[in-house]
């Protein structure tokens, strides 16, 4: 598995940071489309991009776990760049958990063209049961655990249908 890279922080709102975690997450899915492994090259077919995690956090918290001072003003960034951050007295590395849902957020439904799981960038809508998938990500020590839908069927993109059925309409 890919080590994890705690990439920044930023000051947001509330007196909070937001971190920003990237790695290469192995699901163990291998490719089943011929499309796709014929198509490696291209980037929108690309497997291996890394996934990213974005956590709000207290500042005091992340000095504490972590040691990093990330008191910041809001909108003012911290260039962190380290790799395989480990909490304070838990040897387990952390991990990019992916969790795929069909009940996305009130944001994730109102803008679910972009939102939605899809096949490459503008590709067919991927959906579970009839709905649409929406992918979470989440920091965790130790093993990741992903949660994701087996069985998939695609849907072509029509955009006036797709929103009302997203609506529920």
């Amino acid at each position: 598995m890919n080590k994890i890279v705690l990439e920044s922080a930023k000051g947001v709102k509330n007196g909070k940071v937001t971190l920003t975690f990237s790695q290469v997450v192995e699901t163990g899915k291998q490719v089943t489309s011929l499309t796709s492994l014929l198509n490696s090259s291209d980037e929108r077919f690309n497997q291996q991009k890394p996934r990213h995690a974005w956590l709000t956090v207290m500042p005091a918290d992340v000095e504490k776990f972590f040691g990093i001072n990330v008191n910041l003003a809001e909108g003012e960034e911290l260039q962190l760049d380290m790799v395989d951050p480990r909490i304070k007295g838990d040897d387990r590395p952390l991990n990019i958990r992916i969790i795929e849902t069909t009940k996305g957020t009130d944001y994730d439904v109102q803008n679910f063209e972009k939102r939605a799981k899809r096949a490459g960038k503008d590709g067919e809508f991927i959906l579970h049961n009839g709905l649409y998938i929406y992918t979470k990500t989440d920091v965790v020590p130790g093993d990741p655990k992903h949660v994701m839908f087996t069985e998939t069927t695609r849907q072509p993109v029509n955009p006036s249908s797709a929103i009302a059925d997203a609506l529920g309409e």
